[in-house]
């Protein structure tokens, strides 16, 4: 587990602190939702119906989406592969160790993207951005750590309710 990036922690730099942070957050879903049983993992807790290994999918396509597709503006066959019918899905076959798999690759994709590149450069223009200008790196950055600290905090009372691990 990645240690929680204190301020107080130094850093080299305010790409370090993006990526200290994202690391935290990524390793803190993955450990929550690897200490749940598997019957909690594709069950909903939550009026908004999604699962802990829905969560977890979506994550990894969020980073996707606006590192791959959006800041590289590469080639993505299927950019909203973790939905279906306008919700988050998960197919039967699916494990939740094919999913940890696929978010800690992801996850090692944005840490190859964030060091290759200065946080200002702007990203690609593509189908991502909708027609607006293309955000900065950091822009792109800061939004990621926002969703993943949102999303953390909704597993969070998840795995509460489940009797699972809580707290940082």
């Amino acid at each position: 587990m990645t240690s929680f990036p204190e301020p107080t922690n130094p850093a080299g730099s305010r790409s370090e602190v993006f990526l200290g942070y994202l690391d935290y957050f990524r390793d803190s879903v993955i450990d929550k939702v690897s200490a749940l049983n598997e019957p909690e993992l594709r069950r909903s807790r939550l009026p908004t119906g999604w699962t802990p290994l829905e969560l977890l999918k979506h994550l990894q396509y969020v980073e996707l989406r606006w590192i791959g597709w959006g800041f590289q503006g590469r080639d993505v066959a299927d950019p909203w592969g973790d939905r279906r019918d306008d919700r988050w899905y998960v197919a039967p076959d699916e494990t939740r160790a094919d999913l940890v798999a696929a978010l800690r690759a992801q996850g090692a994709h944005t840490t190859a993207v964030v060091t290759a590149h200065d946080l200002a450069e702007i990203g690609a223009p593509g189908p991502r951005w909708r027609g607006a200008d293309p955000a900065s790196l950091e822009r792109v950055l800061l939004h990621l750590v926002q969703e993943y600290a949102r999303h953390l905090g909704h597993l969070d009372v998840v795995a509460e309710l489940a009797d699972g691990p809580t707290g940082e």
